[in-house]
């Protein structure tokens, strides 16, 4: 095969090389990040970084209404001390209960939704894991917004397809430079 040929490849191969390791060495962290925080949020039930759903004690009974889960969430944070602006509520008519949680903190408050019993007042460590997961706990603490998410989320997913598509030349090219050689 002719010998420009082979020279180009080389030279490929050294410019992937060079992007494969100067585009990684930065990214490695991204990468480790979303590693990490993957299997932590894939082991969520089982690492007991979310609170147990509880279950109603009550039998047959009537659910109160959203708004009252709400206004007892909110009683629950005054009690704490924590601010009771809440974000959802998580609703699970198998289990006769409701989550509230919150805003601007990762703290959830299980209610009995027929008596409007609290049972429990725990963290949710999956919640501020999947921000750090997914970027957006940046804008969280300080944006309000989701540009920090879409930012992180694109340069990351980018920095992957290109490690991809290096890494592949990079195994590639070394197997097709021995073939033109030959």
């Amino acid at each position: 095969m002719s010998s420009s040929k082979i020279q180009h490849k080389v030279k490929a191969t050294r410019n992937y090389r060079y992007l494969h390791k100067w585009l990684g060495l930065p990214l490695l962290i991204f990468f480790f990040l979303i590693g990490i925080t993957s299997i932590l949020l894939a082991w969520k039930k089982k690492a007991e970084l979310l609170p147990p759903t509880l279950k109603t004690q009550v039998e047959n009974g009537t659910w109160i209404l959203p708004s009252e889960m709400a206004r007892i969430g909110e009683e629950e944070m005054k009690k704490l001390g924590r601010d009771e602006a809440v974000d959802r509520i998580d609703i699970r008519p198998d289990k006769g209960i409701a989550k509230v949680t919150f805003k601007t903190h990762f703290t959830e408050v299980q209610l009995d939704g027929f008596s409007g019993e609290v049972l429990s007042v725990e963290t949710r460590h999956s919640d501020w894991i999947e921000k750090v997961h997914d970027g957006s706990i940046l804008d969280y603490y300080f944006t309000n917004g989701e540009g920090s998410k879409l930012t992180y989320s694109t340069l990351t997913s980018l920095g992957l397809i290109l490690m991809g598509i290096s890494g592949f030349y990079l195994w590639y090219y070394p197997k097709l430079i021995r073939k033109l050689k030959k």
